[in-house]
């Protein structure tokens, strides 16, 4: 099983390594313990490198079974490697992911509105509600909203339950489905603190203030009551 860094430090940067595995239908490798996030949740996967004495392997994604693609050359097996991250990109997509978690803290607590789906970029993204309606008016006062309680700059918590405690958690999944497996007993949930709090497998800042400002760039309806709202973040 490889240690999964990113679910317990989102700032590691660089980490060491040994190569345990080799994945040829994928072109990468799998490591024994890393800090590249695999994608998930509507989160893109972590792009990089991995270092070997004056060598660079270029990690251009993150593939099935938490496989780290490789463009070129594989290192081999058994080699100690260095991996860097592509740190710009990564923080971008952690100030984006909780900007999405703002959001919907935000529709939940004040509109009660269930998640039916999203996807984010690096300093963008989108994410459906069950609105029955979403007028200009109200868009505006959600951009208000959301934007309050960046600037009340709320702690950002990351913890890893057993599955039946986690479970106990009213509310904590947001999404119209349930995506956890039955099979996974530890849940990893984050928060944030007075605002929101979720199961959650991705990366995040670890306060608000650091998303910055968000505006809600568009919005339009999906069919029925399925309203799509898009964001960007500036700053």
């Amino acid at each position: 099983m490889t240690q999964l860094l990113y679910q317990t430090d989102s700032y590691l940067r660089e980490f060491t390594a040994t190569v345990v595995g080799i994945d040829d239908e994928q072109h990468g490798v799998l490591l024994d313990r890393t800090a590249f996030y695999p994608g998930g949740g509507g989160q893109p996967g972590d792009v990089g490198k991995l270092l070997l004495g004056e060598r660079a392997y270029p990690v251009v994604k993150m593939g099935r079974g938490g496989v780290h693609g490789i463009e070129g050359d594989l290192p081999p097996v058994g080699a100690v490697v260095t991996g860097v991250l592509d740190w710009e990109r990564r923080y971008q997509l952690m100030r984006t992911h909780t900007a999405m978690h703002i959001l919907c803290g935000v529709v939940w607590r004040d509109y009660g509105a269930s998640v039916t789906g999203g996807n984010m970029e690096p300093l963008q993204g989108r994410m459906d509600f069950e609105f029955e309606r979403l007028q200009k008016e109200l868009v505006s006062e959600i951009e208000a909203r959301i934007n309050a309680e960046v600037d009340a700059a709320r702690e950002v918590r990351v913890k890893i339950l057993p599955r039946d405690e986690a479970f106990q958690i009213p509310d904590l999944i947001r999404t119209k489905i349930n995506l956890l497996p039955e099979g996974i007993q530890e849940v990893r949930t984050v928060e944030i603190v007075g605002l929101d709090l979720q199961a959650d497998g991705g990366t995040h800042v670890a306060n608000t203030r650091e998303v910055g400002h968000i505006r809600i760039a568009d919005y339009k309806s999906k069919g029925g009551i399925n309203k799509r709202i898009y964001i960007e973040l500036t700053g």
